[in-house]
């Protein structure tokens, strides 16, 4: 099974979920749209019924057309003036809404829940890189991840994505995010783990993170933050929790899985799925 967990060319929609609450969003979403479909279209037919009924036979009238308005005019009157119509209107509208604050709701509540967290990360934004500080694993660790330049990306590297450190994290565990800032305002958003939240200056905010599935899934500061804003990615890693290893590293695959994923990807660019994923250096 293939997983998109970064952006890829002319994409219209999210990127493949690998936490509950991104799950839950993309069901919201697809909910929504359904009552967004329906009351485009219901107000589209209206307005080109009332534009082909009302406006242009009014702009050339013909006889026929008036003598019929005439002999219509208390019909056409109390479609004009029905207090039935205006009720139907203003209730219809108040049930969907009803009907869409549920879920919302839920999921709200559900965002904000911590629960007993395995791991605590402190995530600290800087101009322009992100900080990260971990006190209660058994080996606590602190390191800085700056995203990598493009003249030293290797084959199989992500453009304006790739990190010199990645935040190691284990699968199907409550992981809770304290995420602040050092200078300006920045905002620590991973699309495929439904997360993003800012990063404000001498404010805590804390979020919880659980990934239901292994692999690698990239972010960006979501906050214009200075002239290099679109450079300091975010880079996560997660592992199944018997391999966990909260010390940084730059690859913690090995030789054999490496090679692997670089002809994963070379199959990758010949069907032209992801041809902007991999930059070959002459």
């Amino acid at each position: 099974m293939r997983f998109f967990d970064l952006p890829f060319p002319y994409q219209l929609n999210f990127q493949d979920p690998a936490s509950p609450i991104m799950e839950g969003i993309i069901d919201l979403h697809h909910s929504l749209f359904f009552f967004l479909l329906l009351i485009f279209f219901m107000v589209l037919y209206l307005f080109s019924f009332l534009l082909r009924r009302f406006c242009f036979v009014w702009l050339f009238p013909k006889k026929d057309f008036i003598m019929d308005q005439q002999k219509h005019y208390f019909l056409l009157n109390g479609l004009h003036h029905s207090t039935i119509l205006e009720l139907i209107w203003t209730i219809l509208p108040s049930c969907i809404l009803l009907f869409i604050a549920v879920p919302s709701f839920s999921l709200l509540y559900s965002m904000d829940e911590v629960i007993d967290p395995m791991i605590t990360i402190k995530v600290i934004g800087h101009q322009w890189y992100w900080s990260y500080e971990c006190g209660d694993a058994k080996k606590p660790f602190s390191f800085d991840s700056y995203m990598i330049p493009e003249a030293e990306l290797v084959t199989g590297e992500t453009r304006l994505l790739e990190v010199d450190h990645k935040l190691v994290l284990p699968s199907e565990v409550h992981v809770r995010l304290l995420v602040t800032s050092a200078d300006v305002l920045h905002s620590f958003a991973i699309p495929s783990m439904g997360i993003k939240v800012d990063a404000v200056p001498g404010r805590l905010n804390q979020l919880s993170l659980y990934a239901k599935r292994n692999g690698l899934f990239f972010g960006q500061c979501s906050e214009l933050c200075g002239v290099n804003h679109g450079f300091m990615p975010i880079c996560l890693r997660v592992v199944p929790l018997g391999l966990f290893d909260p010390l940084p590293y730059p690859c913690p695959l090995s030789p054999e899985q490496v090679l692997a994923l670089l002809e994963r990807q070379r199959v990758l660019q010949k069907m032209a799925i992801y041809p902007y994923l991999v930059r070959l250096r002459a």
